[in-house]
């Protein structure tokens, strides 16, 4: 096959942890040839996508880690499949590529995932889709029902709804301290919607990420474990990931809903969970592949090019 992905600078890749580069190095492997671009590579002439795309070879070095052929201008339909990993913020400009993404499709491309169920699903408020698998979640900018919903619970999370890497997220106990100026931030002063969680405890150990491919779960999770006082288990606030076997409401999660995602287009969803309640649905660019083949030898990367080269077939 020749796979296109959309990606982030290559020079800016860990290979030691990005997921990206597992996929095409598992794709390689097999034989498959690898090109890459970058969202704002993509133009629009003459009512075709084309791109400016370079074709990639491995070298194997953790730093210097691949050679890029001459550039070409090339249709998007061109390639078998075309991958999209572009990491948030879920910015306009990523909204535009999904919207040039999903012309490409009517003009023969194929992209994992599919660009309108990427725009559809915001990584928070597609929980409120399976409320049987959360906690109690307000999702509002007004401060008076987000004060009430504080009175109740006594424990909550408050977040924004377009944050990664667990920006912008605040704890607020018992007490409710900074209860005011933490709501007046985040919704400012009433203007932007956001979401509040009855704080789950077992965040101690671990904020789980259960891997989707074709509606099937990974084997293995990664939990991702707040350090100190920290409260955010993500890897980028310096939380410690350690991959475990699924436990029975890991899978009840995962079978539960893994089927309705793929129907939709979503090859690739990561699942957060937390003590048995999910709490985001991620469909931009999951990670974890790396880790969890390191802790435990399952090839996450291969069971994603099956289902590529599986869905090239059907």
């Amino acid at each position: 096959m020749n796979i296109a992905f959309i990606a982030d600078p290559l020079d800016g890749f860990k290979t030691y942890k990005d997921s990206t580069y597992a996929m095409m190095a598992e794709a390689v492997s097999r034989g498959h040839q690898i090109h890459a671009f970058e969202p704002r590579d993509m133009v629009v002439s003459g009512g075709v996508v084309t791109t400016s795309v370079a074709q990639l070879t491995l070298t194997g070095e953790p730093l210097d880690w691949y050679r890029a052929a001459p550039r070409e201008t090339r249709s998007l339909a061109d390639f078998d499949v075309v991958v999209m990993r572009k990491d948030p913020p879920f910015d306009m400009e990523y909204v535009y590529a999904t919207y040039l993404l999903e012309l490409a499709e009517k003009q023969g491309a194929r992209v994992v995932n599919k660009p309108a169920a990427i725009r559809d699903h915001n990584e928070k408020l597609a929980i409120l889709q399976f409320p049987q698998y959360t906690t109690p979640t307000l999702v509002t900018s007004d401060e008076k029902r987000l004060r009430a919903f504080h009175d109740e619970h006594r424990d909550v999370i408050f977040k924004p709804l377009d944050g990664m890497g667990g920006t912008g997220v605040f704890r607020i106990k018992d007490d409710a301290m900074n209860l005011g100026v933490i709501i007046e931030t985040l919704t400012a002063n009433g203007h932007q919607t956001i979401m509040a969680q009855r704080y789950i405890p077992e965040i101690v150990k671990g904020d789980k990420r259960i891997l989707l491919i074709d509606g099937v779960a990974v084997p293995h999770s990664l939990a991702r474990i707040p350090q100190g006082t920290e409260i955010r288990g993500n890897l980028a606030a310096g939380g410690v990931g350690v991959a475990q076997a699924l436990s029975e409401r890991d899978l009840e999660i995962a079978n539960g809903i893994g089927p309705t995602l793929a129907a939709r287009g979503l090859l690739l969803v990561g699942l957060d969970v937390i003590g048995g309640c999910m709490t985001e649905i991620n469909v931009t660019s999951p990670t974890c592949f790396q880790e969890i083949r390191q802790q435990t030898g399952f090839n996450v990367a291969g069971m994603f090019v099956d289902a590529l080269e599986k869905n090239r077939q059907a």
